[in-house]
């Protein structure tokens, strides 16, 4: 059967899922969840499968329309083929009934490899369907950008402009997006906030001309067809430990830890969802307080969590508000004029447990787990460390280990006063020359250079 998505705003008709990832949004500024959560069918996996089987049998329901079954096991394997660990998203124990889930295998170093690479190859066997070419335009707060840049880099049919805030990345972060050497990728430092980047690219989203003239499409996870990958590691994890397991998930814009809320929409038997925030907590806030506040965003040393409007929120709060896309509209639309928002509360709450930690906290969880078992994490992965010790939660809890520490070396050395270990695909970056594209926080000028730099209109 195919999955239809429908939008959170209620005023688009549904699509199948080739259809969603290749506009990202949905026209009416919605984003696009299934109007009915699928079953995978999960019969003979088990702890001895490995993750490339497992992530096909999650994501055949998504795209069985696109590509037969025997073509998606063959992407999968060349998407996880080249990751640096023969797991995928191996799982490591920190102490006892605690684990961690490295998924810092890939090209880029940051678990946004998982969707990425699948979903370029995807996107290429969808714009084969449909015809034409396509532009991917997204926003990132550090790992994003990257990630989507090597994903889709060389593609003949599609161009890729990633926009980051300019001084509020890490120096690595920043050259791995600005030293690729493709003609099709396009850096862009924006003088603003992860949240003006963001809100740039759904405003040109907004813009039918241009939307329509560029074929746009986009990489960040407003895009459902990020989140299907990131879904089939919680079940991973589930296959590997055989029992009912909560997540800690360290969190920005929501969209990882959704992906466990997908996974448990689908089947998967999962305990807690564990919420870590830095000092951007206007997710704990929600979680906490049923309330969401808005503020300014706060530089830390987890910068791909310095947010303070996480756009996937609006697919679980569709869900609070009863799938009424009307009523959500006018609530979201409430929130950006207020800065503020009661939401409403739902049996979906229970699923989730929340925590924030500041900079010297965050120092303090990298020391300690150094300490204990030997192992360096960076800043993001601490939080979620952080949360899943002091969120009181019983049983086993995986904490996904989002990024490699090399990514945020000043965070490590002044935690641990030395520094991470450095993989070699990371070293020598500042010998390279940089290709970026400087732009004020205007809607007007990011659209001249889309244009500009677009090999297709």
């Amino acid at each position: 059967m195919t999955v239809r998505l429908v939008s959170t705003r209620g005023r688009s008709a549904p699509v199948d899922v080739p259809a969603a990832m290749l506009s990202g949004l949905a026209p009416d500024g919605g984003l696009y969840v299934p109007e009915v959560w699928p079953r995978p069918s999960l019969s003979g996996l088990d702890s001895r499968a490995g993750f490339p089987e497992a992530a096909a049998a999650v994501l055949e329901p998504f795209t069985s329309g696109l590509v037969p079954a025997a073509g998606l096991a063959e992407m999968v394997d060349q998407a996880f083929g080249r990751f640096g660990h023969p797991d995928a998203a191996p799982i490591v124990e920190l102490g006892e009934g605690l684990y961690s889930m490295e998924l810092f295998w890939g090209p880029t170093w940051a678990f946004k490899d998982f969707a990425l690479q699948v979903m370029g190859r995807l996107f290429d066997a969808a714009l084969e369907r449909r015809g034409g070419s396509a532009m991917i335009l997204g926003a990132t707060s550090g790992d994003t950008g990257s990630a989507a840049m090597e994903a889709f880099r060389d593609r003949e049919l599609v161009d890729v402009v990633i926009l980051f805030p300019e001084g509020r990345t890490t120096a690595v972060q920043r050259r791995q997006m600005t030293t690729i050497e493709a003609p099709n990728v396009h850096a862009v430092a924006v003088e603003g906030t992860f949240d003006d980047c963001q809100d740039l690219v759904k405003a040109v989203f907004a813009d039918p001309e241009l939307r329509t003239g560029l074929s746009l499409s986009t990489a960040n996870s407003i895009n459902f067809g990020r989140l299907i990958t990131q879904i089939a590691y919680y079940f991973w994890a589930g296959f590997r430990l055989g029992e009912k397991v909560s997540f800690a998930v360290p969190s920005g814009n929501f969209g990882n830890v959704y992906s466990g809320y997908a996974a448990a929409r689908m089947g998967l038997a999962v305990h807690k969802l564990i919420v870590g925030s830095n000092a951007n907590r206007v997710l704990d806030g929600f979680f906490r307080n049923g309330r969401i506040d808005l503020g300014e965003v706060v530089p830390t040393l987890s910068p791909s969590m310095d947010i303070q409007v996480p756009s996937n929120l609006e697919r679980l709060m569709f869900d609070l508000y009863g799938r009424d896309g009307k009523v959500l509209e006018e609530a979201m639309g409430r929130l950006r004029r207020e800065g503020s928002l009661e939401a409403p509360g739902g049996a979906e709450l229970d699923l989730f447990v929340s925590r924030w930690y500041d900079d010297r906290a965050t120092r303090r969880i990298m020391a300690d787990v150094y300490r204990e078992s030997g192992r360096i994490v960076d800043p993001h992965t601490a939080i979620g460390i952080g949360a899943a010790r002091d969120a009181g939660v019983e049983g086993p809890v995986v904490c996904l280990a989002t990024a490699h520490p090399a990514k945020f070396p000043e965070a490590v050395e002044a935690a641990l006063h030395r520094p991470p270990p450095v993989p070699s695909a990371l070293s020598g970056l500042e010998e390279l020359p940089e290709r970026v594209v400087r732009l004020p926080n205007d809607l007007a000028a990011l659209g001249r250079l889309l244009r500009t730099v677009c090999r297709f209109s």
